[in-house]
């Protein structure tokens, strides 16, 4: 068995798409995951399943949210290990001026191709940064995620990829209970 995790975008954000963490357990059950912990009302699952390439697994959980509950979601899925190299990468750790609470990590379905990743390069909205590193964009919102231009829709749209964003609490927290599960 393998230990992954499934990060779920859109989710129970401003009463759209609503899944309850059990509804949503259960489903994972219902496709043989096993160890199955939930983080928060945003969609982070932690599971183990058979080693398997991840694409397999974010097609049969969207497929199964769409049938059980309507709707299509974006769902990346990573292991703890990749979890754990993208907070060791960080490039904005060793700013000390880098408030923890404004880091978001941006995990992308697969690294944009070089074409869509020049278009931004010309892109300005400081004081908020973001760098790019392969499949992974850190993202430092001095005014909160809520209030940035550089949305996950912004970086779906320019790179061609589909995404997922997490603060930087969420990813250190997922990392700690897939270690502990």
């Amino acid at each position: 068995m393998k230990k992954y995790i499934a990060l779920l975008r859109g989710i129970n954000v401003s009463g759209q798409k609503k899944i309850l963490m059990a509804d949503l357990k259960n489903l994972m059950l219902e496709l043989n995951f096993e160890n199955i912990h939930t983080y928060i009302q945003s969609g982070n699952i932690i599971f183990d399943f058979i080693d398997v390439n991840f694409k397999i697994l974010e097609n049969q959980i969207s497929e199964k949210i769409k049938l059980k509950f309507g709707f299509d979601v974006v769902i990346i899925v990573k292991t703890p290990s990749e979890i754990e190299s993208a907070i060791t990468k960080n490039p904005f750790l060793k700013d000390v001026t880098k408030e923890l609470n404004k880091i978001y990590v941006v995990f992308l379905s697969e690294k944009p191709a070089s074409n869509y990743i020049n278009l931004l390069d010309n892109v300005d909205y400081s004081p908020e940064e973001f760098i790019i590193d392969d499949n992974i964009i850190y993202f430092y919102a001095p005014y909160g995620a809520g209030n940035s231009k550089l949305s996950t829709i912004f970086f779906e749209k320019k790179l061609n990829v589909n995404a997922t964003a997490r603060n930087w609490n969420t990813v250190n927290k997922l990392l700690k209970l897939s270690k502990k599960n």
